[in-house]
């Protein structure tokens, strides 16, 4: 059953040593890339002679989540989902990207039938290893407040009993606006960071959590970014999972910013040197 438009709940934060009481503090922190099978990792991320069938047990060791992309082609299957989720460790958690089928239509306010159709086809089956969902809107997809706002009264705040969270990816300058950022506040949906790419880029916190896609790999860095790179990628997560803006972005923010509090990071390396992706998404793990 498919309930009205939001997001879920978020673990508390143990407390007693020091250190636990430090980690109460902020949100956690979830790294990872887009997909798990790709040619050119066999040899380089995953050891020689892992068989593809383990891909998924060996990155789920290494990383802390994983952006599903071929959820946006066309439906999975519920048992693929079943055996994604007892593939993975506890704690792992998998975003999953919408079905292009809904958004890459003129009138987004008609995508109901195709959001429903997506919920039914088995993404519950991932239970508490499912992250929110990523809406990917074209470059050429303008911001018409009247439909967006229809859109977001569309999408579900719980399936199956289960509390649903949303991400919009929208990549035209006319949704640098303060009141895109004034309605996905308003929806608790939030505006996806696009970090070093030519989309958009949109700082501000609309949503109890944050979702950032990291675009710039490079094929002369051993691990993606340069260390100092690295370093910064890491602290701006952190502040993130902390309640705070990262200094370096206060300046973009279109509105006042979010009231202060812990959030959930979703961290993604993704495109840019895609080779490279896994060892810059286990450099971060290892800052954070």
């Amino acid at each position: 059953m498919i309930a009205g438009a939001g997001d879920g709940p978020y673990p508390a934060g143990p407390s007693g040593t020091r250190r636990e009481a430090a980690m109460a503090k902020h949100g956690p922190i979830r790294i990872g890339v887009g997909g798990w099978t790709f040619e050119p990792w066999r040899g380089v991320f995953y050891p020689e002679g892992l068989t593809q069938k383990r891909e998924l047990e060996y990155a789920g060791s290494k990383l802390t989540a994983i952006e599903i992309n071929g959820t946006y082609y066309g439906s999975q299957k519920p048992e693929s989902f079943a055996r994604w989720r007892a593939e993975t460790p506890d704690g792992f958690v998998f975003s999953l990207k919408g079905p292009r089928f809904t958004t890459n239509r003129r009138v987004l306010g008609e995508a109901g039938e195709s959001i429903e159709r997506f919920f039914n086809s088995g993404v519950t089956e991932l239970k508490e290893k499912l992250g929110p969902v990523n809406w990917q809107f074209m470059a050429t997809k303008k911001f018409d407040p009247d439909d967006f706002e229809a859109f977001l009264k569309l999408l579900p705040r719980r399936v199956e009993g289960q509390d649903i969270r949303h991400a919009v990816e929208v990549r035209h300058d006319s949704f640098k606006s303060p009141d895109f950022v004034a309605l996905a506040r308003e929806y608790g949906v939030a505006i996806i960071f696009a970090g070093d790419s030519a989309f958009p880029v949109i700082a501000d916190v609309t949503a109890p959590f944050v979702y950032a896609r990291i675009m710039g790999t490079s094929e002369d860095e051993a691990l993606g970014y340069a260390p100092a790179a690295l370093d910064g990628w890491a602290a701006t997560a952190k502040a993130w999972a902390s309640g705070e803006t990262p200094p370096a972005l206060k300046g973009a923010l279109l509105a006042p910013p979010a009231q202060a509090a812990p959030r959930e990071v979703f961290l993604f390396v993704i495109s840019g040197f895609k080779p490279r992706n896994p060892a810059a998404a286990m450099a971060l793990i290892e800052r954070v």
